[in-house]
C-alpha cells in the first residue's frame, strides 16, 4: 500500500511512523509512506497556505491552489483521497476494514477552520472524522486512521487471523483477556481458560463478548 500524507505540519509525524507495527510494515514491504509538506507546494514567499474566509468570520481557511497541486502531484488512478473533517462519517472498524483493500491512499490533513470548499468538491473521495471533538489539525486523526488500516493489511502482524477476534471485528466488544500468572493478589484466571478444551473457550468466550457488548456498547448489538 502506498501512503501519502500532506499536512503542514510533517515533523508531528516523524516518530510515529518509524516505531513499532509502522516500522515494521514498511521493513516488511507491506506499505510504503510519503509525507507531503504542502508549503512545498506555494508560490510566495512566506509559503502561505491558508487566507481569511470569503464572508468575514474568525480564522483562517486553507488555500486551494496549493491543495490542489499536492494531490495532483501525488494521486495515481484509483485512489482513495482522504479528508480528516468533523463533518466526515464517523471512522469504524468496518471502515477500516475497508480503506485496507486500498493499494493506495493518500490523506488531506486539514488546519485552521478548514480547507476551500473546491477542494472537498473536486479533489475528495472520502471525509471521516474520528469523533465528535475537534482536534488543532487533521494529522493527528490521520495518524489514527493509519494505524487502524495499516494493521489490517495481511502479513503486518504476523500470523493469519491476528485481527479476527478483535473489538469491533465481529461486531462486539473482545472478550477478557489473560496470562501468566494464573493467581495473581487472590484474583484467579477462570478455570475454563485452563480446561485446555477449546470447544469450550471458544463458547465462554462468545459468551462474555456477548455480555461486555450488553454492558459496555448496547448500540452495538442494534
Amino acid at each position: 500500500m502506498q501512503v501519502d500524507i500532506i499536512t503542514i505540519f510533517p515533523g508531528m509525524l516523524d516518530g510515529f511512523l518509524r516505531e513499532s507495527m509502522l516500522k515494521r510494515a514498511v521493513e516488511r514491504e507491506k506499505v510504503v509512506f510519503n509525507c507531503v509538506n504542502l508549503r512545498d507546494f506555494t508560490c510566495d514567499v512566506h509559503r502561505t497556505t491558508d487566507d481569511r474566509p470569503y464572508g468575514g468570520g474568525p480564522g483562517m481557511v486553507m488555500k486551494p491552489e496549493p491543495l490542489f497541486d499536492a494531490v495532483e502531484s501525488v494521486k495515481s488512478e484509483g485512489c482513495r483521497v482522504v479528508l480528516m473533517t468533523p463533518q466526515g462519517r464517523p471512522f469504524k472498524q468496518s471502515v477500516a476494514q475497508e480503506l485496507a483493500e486500498v493499494e493506495h491512499l493518500v490523506f488531506v490533513c486539514g488546519h485552521y477552520e478548514g480547507v476551500d470548499e473546491r477542494v472537498r468538491q473536486e479533489l475528495v473521495t472520502d471525509e471521516i472524522s474520528i469523533g465528535d471533538y475537534i482536534l488543532t489539525n487533521g494529522v493527528l486523526s490521520a495518524a489514527v486512521v493509519v494505524d487502524a488500516v495499516v494493521r489490517l493489511i495481511p502479513g503486518v502482524l504476523g500470523g493469519e487471523g491476528a485481527t479476527e477476534d478483535e473489538s469491533f471485528s465481529d461486531g462486539l466488544l473482545e472478550y477478557p483477556q489473560y496470562t501468566r500468572p494464573s493467581q495473581f493478589r487472590d484474583m484467579k484466571v477462570p478455570d475454563i481458560l485452563l480446561s485446555g478444551n477449546h470447544e469450550a473457550i471458544a463458547e465462554w468466550r462468545h459468551e462474555q463478548s456477548l455480555m461486555r457488548t450488553r454492558e459496555r456498547r448496547p448500540d452495538l448489538l442494534d
